[in-house]
C-alpha cells in the first residue's frame, strides 16, 4: 500500500507545481509573441501589429533627415560691420563754414558721442534727423548722414566710430575647440568658416552634428553633410547660436538577443539584420525567429500608408512583427530601416516556456522525493 500511496503523492505534488508555476509566472525577458499580439487594437489594445512584407517596409521606410529649411538657405550675407541695435555710435562732423549749423564759433567740428541705435535701428542726428542705422555699416551710415547735411552745410565731412557694441556676431558653443562670441567678419560670413574660427569640433566629425538656432526657428546638419554639400554651408545672421554635438540617437535592444543594452546609431542608415547582429544576434538557446519585434510611434501620414487607411488620426503604436523563418524573412529585415528611439525586441521561442516549466515541476518533483526520503 506504501508504494501507490507515494506515487500517487508524486502525481499530487507534481500538479500542485504545474498549478503553482503557471500561477506565479517563470523568470523572462519580457512578454511573449502571443501577450504582444493580444496587445493590438484589432484584440482591444493600443498597439497596431503589423506583419513585415516589401510593402510594409516600403511605407515605414521614412527617415526624418538633418538640413537646414529654405529660410536658413536663402538668407543673404551680411556685411562684415553691420549696426545693430543697441550699438552706441560716436560722429564727428566737419563744416567747411566758420559759424556752422553743428559747429561753435571759432571751432570747425562738433563730436557727437554715445549716439544708441533704438530698438528700431535708428539714431536721431541735429538737421539730418531720424536715420536708418542698424543694417548699414559705418561707411554706409557716414554717407547716408553726409547726403542729409549737404542741403543745409556745404561740403559737410562726417566720420562713423562704433563706440560700444560688437555689431554683427554669433554665439559657437557645445564640442568646439574655442568657445565664444565671434564677429560675422569677411572670411567668417558662412557657417564651416566659423566653425573653423572657432578652432573646429573637439568630437570625431562622424558623430557631430551642428545645430544652428536663429531667433525661434532651428535647424541641423551633419558636419559630413555641411562640407559635401554646399547648399548646407548657410550664411550667418546676426545673433545665431551655433552648437556642436555629439549625435544622440540610439535605439534599444531587449529579449532573447546577445546583449540587452542602448545602441548609438550613428551617422549610418542601419537596417533591423544589422540591429540585431550589433547586440551579438539572436540568443540562439532562447530566441524565437518568427518573434523579432521593432516597437516605435508612427506619424499620421506613415501611420496611414502602412496600414493603408485615410481614417487614422495623429501618431500610432506600431509593433512591426519581421519572420527571419520566411524564404524572404531575411530580406525582408534587411530592407527595413531602424530610426532613432525604436525598441527591438525578440521574443522567447515557446519551447524555452515549456522547458522552464518542466525544469521547475522536475526540480519540485525533486524535492518532493528528497523530502519523502528523510521521513522513511
Amino acid at each position: 500500500m506504501a508504494r501507490p500511496l507515494t506515487a500517487r503523492l508524486t502525481v499530487v505534488a507534481l500538479l500542485g507545481a504545474a498549478l503553482l508555476v503557471s500561477a506565479c509566472g517563470l523568470p523572462r525577458s519580457g512578454p511573449t509573441k502571443g501577450e504582444i499580439y493580444k496587445g493590438s487594437v484589432e484584440k482591444g489594445g493600443t498597439s497596431h501589429v503589423i506583419e513585415v512584407d516589401d510593402r510594409v517596409s516600403r511605407a515605414a521606410n521614412y527617415s526624418p533627415a538633418y538640413g537646414f529649411g529654405s529660410d536658413f538657405r536663402n538668407a543673404g550675407q551680411v556685411g562684415a560691420d553691420e549696426v545693430r541695435p543697441g550699438d552706441v555710435l560716436g560722429l564727428s562732423i566737419w563744416e567747411n563754414v566758420d559759424d556752422g549749423l553743428l559747429t561753435s564759433l571759432g571751432a570747425s567740428s562738433t563730436q557727437l558721442t554715445e549716439l544708441q541705435v533704438d530698438s528700431q535701428g535708428y539714431i536721431f542726428v541735429p538737421y539730418a534727423g531720424r536715420v536708418r542705422a542698424a543694417g548699414n555699416s559705418p561707411e554706409e551710415l557716414r554717407r547716408i548722414i553726409t547726403q542729409k547735411l549737404e542741403s543745409q552745410t556745404p561740403d559737410p565731412q562726417v566720420m562713423v566710430t562704433r563706440v560700444a557694441g560688437d555689431g554683427a556676431t554669433v554665439s559657437v558653443m557645445g564640442k568646439v575647440n574655442a568657445q565664444g562670441v565671434y564677429p560675422i567678419e569677411r572670411p567668417t560670413r558662412t557657417l564651416s568658416s566659423m566653425l573653423s574660427k572657432s578652432g573646429g569640433v573637439s568630437i570625431e566629425p562622424e558623430v557631430a552634428v551642428v545645430t544652428v538656432k536663429r531667433g525661434n526657428a532651428s535647424g541641423k546638419v551633419w558636419l559630413r553633410d555641411l562640407y559635401s554639400n554646399t547648399r548646407n554651408d548657410i550664411a550667418l545672421r546676426p545673433g545665431d547660436v551655433i552648437l556642436v554635438e555629439e549625435d544622440q540617437r540610439s535605439f534599444t535592444a531587449l529579449g532573447a538577443l546577445g546583449g540587452q543594452t542602448k545602441v548609438p546609431l550613428g551617422n549610418e542608415q542601419i537596417n533591423a539584420i544589422e540591429a540585431v547582429a550589433m547586440v551579438g544576434g539572436l540568443a540562439t538557446l532562447l530566441a524565437d525567429p518568427k518573434g523579432v519585434f521593432v516597437m516605435r510611434t508612427e506619424p499620421q501620414a506613415v501611420a496611414r500608408a502602412v496600414l493603408g487607411r485615410n481614417d487614422i488620426y495623429g501618431d500610432q503604436r506600431m509593433a512591426y512583427v519581421l519572420n527571419l523563418t520566411k524564404p524572404d524573412g531575411m530580406f525582408v529585415a534587411r530592407d527595413f530601416v531602424i530610426r532613432d528611439g525604436d525598441t527591438v525586441y525578440v521574443t522567447e521561442a515557446p519551447f524555452v516556456q515549456w522547458q522552464k516549466i518542466m525544469n521547475s515541476i522536475l526540480g519540485t518533483a525533486s524535492d518532493v522525493g528528497t523530502a519523502e526520503s528523510a521521513f522513511r
